[in-house]
């Protein structure tokens, strides 16, 4: 993907669907429909996708790409990650809105400044969004991506600063209390 700089992934093209090229594709994007109004889309290997036609179906959008015309040739690309340039994402200006992909890398902070590690993901299974981080030497550490849990993000520092116990790194000692029982 030697085209773009600081590329941003807003799609993955899933199975085809019917005969005539159509595809399924899983967005990354706010708006599921506006993933055609970003120009063209570009593969890891460099290959340019322009939307064609896109309507929603479900839980995905169903896609006509230009060029891509029969179900063998839809089929062919079952799993291509679609990517455009980070440059091409609208920015408003305000410090306080960045996008998933900017949190991926900054360090993991906690109240004083030591840093505990790094965010490695960001995932949302239904529930929220929730940041994948390193902590203590263990991967896959997961926080809630809530003010209480992080109540700081600072992309030009290169940083997120979490409250342990709200991201439930570590027990609150007036909970432990009421813990446990009697034997």
């Amino acid at each position: 993907m030697s085209k773009l700089e600081n590329p941003i992934q807003m799609a993955v093209i899933g199975a085809a669907h019917g005969i005539r090229g159509e595809l399924r594709v899983k967005t990354f994007t706010g708006d599921p429909l506006a993933l055609g109004d970003y120009g063209p889309l570009f593969s890891r290997d460099g290959r340019a996708f322009e939307v064609v036609d896109i309507r929603p179906a479900n839980t995905v959008v169903v896609v006509r790409f230009k060029g891509v015309d029969d179900r063998n040739a839809a089929e062919a690309l079952s799993g291509t990650e679609l990517f455009i340039a980070r440059s091409a994402l609208p920015d408003d200006g305000d410090e306080d809105d960045y996008y998933q992909a900017d949190l991926i890398g900054l360090q993991v902070r906690d109240e004083i400044g030591g840093v505990l590690g790094k965010v490695t993901a960001v995932q949302n299974f239904g529930g929220g969004d929730i940041l994948e981080i390193t902590h203590a030497g263990r991967k896959g550490v997961l926080i809630p991506f809530t003010r209480a849990a992080v109540p700081e993000v600072d992309v030009a520092g290169g940083f997120v600063r979490i409250d342990a116990v709200a991201a439930g790194l570590v027990e609150d000692e007036e909970d432990e209390g009421g813990r446990g029982g009697s034997r």
